[in-house]
């Protein structure tokens, strides 16, 4: 697991290669990672849009953007957690994801970003 903390919202990630979902042989590659956004601070925000950035070990980077996170945008009062799960296929084994969630403040309308820790995507057969 990774974790990192920006402006009070901690994210943390973890991700399984799913083999079941997978074809190598036709270069398609699916894992699922679970965020846990934590809110450490003092003020009650809200999750708006999300940017990722991801990266393929043959060369290959795309980005997405959207609204939420898998059809929500929970709002987060200080010492809860929300977690979501959802996936990413590749066309190798390996890879990794970056990115950031747009909050806002709910006392100020304030928009603000917090950065998605860089995770690793590698198929488990890569690992021994």
């Amino acid at each position: 697991m990774v974790s990192q903390i920006t402006e009070g919202v901690k994210i943390s990630v973890e991700f399984i290669y799913q083999p079941e979902y997978s074809n190598p042989e036709k270069e398609h590659f699916m894992f699922a990672y679970r965020i846990s956004i934590e809110n450490i601070g003092d003020s009650t925000f809200q999750l708006m849009r999300r940017h990722w950035h991801i990266f393929d070990a043959i060369g290959e980077h795309r980005e997405v953007d959207g609204d939420g996170v898998v059809g929500e945008q929970p709002i987060i009062e200080p010492g809860d957690t929300h977690q979501y799960v959802s996936g990413c296929n590749l066309k190798s084994e390996m890879g990794f994801m970056e990115g950031t969630y747009q909050m806002r403040r709910t006392l100020d309308d304030e928009l603000f970003d917090v950065e998605i820790p860089r995770f690793n995507l590698i198929a488990n057969h890569r690992l021994n």
